[in-house]
Formats: C-alpha cells, sequence, structure tokens
C-alpha cells in the first residue's frame, strides 16, 4: 500500500484528494494537513510514502515544509501541487527536495499515475518540463558552480558527467543512450550510479544539480 499524506489549506481540495486516493486498491491516505506546520508534523509521526503537498497555504508554505520534510523523514516522498506548471514555488520545491510537481487541477488519473511514479522513486514531472521550468526561473540559480557542488560531482566518472548534463539537458534515457551512443541498460546504471555518489533522490532532483553546478546553462538551449 501506497500511504499518502495530504497537505492542502482547502478542506474541500483535501476531502477530495483524500476520496480519490482512497479508491484505489493500492493506495491509503493516512492524513490530511491544513497547512505546512501541521504536515511537517504529521510525516514525522505517520512516516507516509507520499505527501502531496500544496505550495502556497498560510504559516508555513509547502516550500519550506517540504525543506523539514526532507530532513526529517528521508522516506517520504514529496509531490507538489502548483497553480501554474512554469510556477517558480515549484521550482524552489524542487531545489528544497520534492520529487516533482503537479497542477491542481490535473486529471485523476495523472493525479493517480504522479504518486506511484513519486513512490517508486522516479520523477512526477518530465524531464523537458523540468529543463522548461529551470530554464524559466534560470535567475534564480546560483551564480556559477558553488564549491559544494563542485564536490557533488567530484565522484562522478567523465562519463557520467556526461550523463547527468545529458539529464540536465531534458533527454530521457533512450535519447541519452543514443546521443551518446551506449545501450539504454547502460546509461540507467550510470544515473543509478549518478544519485548514489551524489546522495540524490531521484532525476528530478539531478536535474537541479546539472544547472546549479553550471554542467548545463540555461542559455545553452
Amino acid at each position: 500500500m501506497i500511504r499518502v499524506l495530504v497537505a492542502d489549506d482547502e478542506a474541500l481540495l483535501r476531502m477530495a484528494f483524500r476520496t480519490v486516493l482512497g479508491a484505489q486498491p493500492d493506495m491509503e491516505p493516512v492524513g490530511g494537513a491544513a497547512d505546512g506546520e501541521e504536515a511537517v508534523r504529521l510525516a514525522r509521526r505517520l512516516r507516509p510514502d507520499v505527501v502531496l503537498m500544496d505550495v502556497r497555504m498560510p504559516g508555513t508554505d509547502g516550500i519550506e515544509a517540504t525543506r523539514r520534510i526532507v530532513r526529517a523523514a528521508p522516506d517520504s516522498r514529496v509531490l507538489l501541487l502548483t497553480t501554474f506548471d512554469l510556477d517558480e514555488y515549484a521550482f524552489a520545491g524542487l531545489r528544497a527536495g520534492a520529487s516533482g510537481f503537479l497542477l491542481k487541477n490535473a486529471h485523476p488519473e495523472r493525479l493517480l499515475a504522479a504518486v506511484r511514479e513519486v513512490a517508486a522513486g522516479d520523477a512526477a514531472v518530465s524531464p523537458r518540463v523540468t529543463r522548461r521550468l529551470l530554464d524559466t526561473c534560470a535567475a534564480l540559480l546560483p551564480g556559477g558552480g558553488g564549491t559544494g557542488q563542485e564536490e557533488r560531482l567530484r565522484p562522478l566518472t567523465a562519463r557520467e558527467r556526461q550523463v547527468l548534463a545529458q539529464v540536465g539537458r531534458g533527454l530521457s534515457n533512450a535519447e541519452i543512450a543514443d546521443a551518446l551512443h551506449l545501450a539504454e541498460a547502460t546509461v540507467k546504471s550510470h544515473l543509478g550510479r549518478i544519485l548514489q555518489k551524489t546522495g540524490l533522490r531521484d532525476r528530478a532532483q539531478a536535474v537541479v544539480l546539472a544547472y546549479e553546478s553550471r554542467l548545463v546553462r540555461p542559455d545553452l538551449g
């Protein structure tokens, strides 16, 4: 069972999300939070597999709540709910450790698919959408690859850096395999080692690292 915590300041939306989730044979809504502070508290106590998190809530917003949940309950993954797909809040949420974002008006089928993707350890946002988001919010990125980011890249081999750069450019595993003349299974293995060596949670975080370390620059297109 995928245990899901729903955090949204609108009671009707919380109820709607929990109803949709509860109707699935493989999902269990374990709680509802009306703000970020309550979401953090419940995540610490309930240890859900996925936290469905609204980014805009009174008091502690979804971004700060995500940051704190990722630290306090590292096995819980956060799926952000946003109003616009190029929302700078979504960008901030990815940097805070969210595993993806989803429009609040998404079709229920897409919501359920995203929850399953995140629970399985995948990023619930297509690589190209993540890339487009980062390009749009490029002004919020650090001015250059900081020492901390360079340290995270240091354990990577030259080939792993190449793969990470292609991930940052929004390519799928199949496209990376074609670009680097590798088998798709080999790309997947490289990506697994990249995540392990850098301590990243998923592909969404790999895209952020590729940008923040300047392996990929917004002006490269």
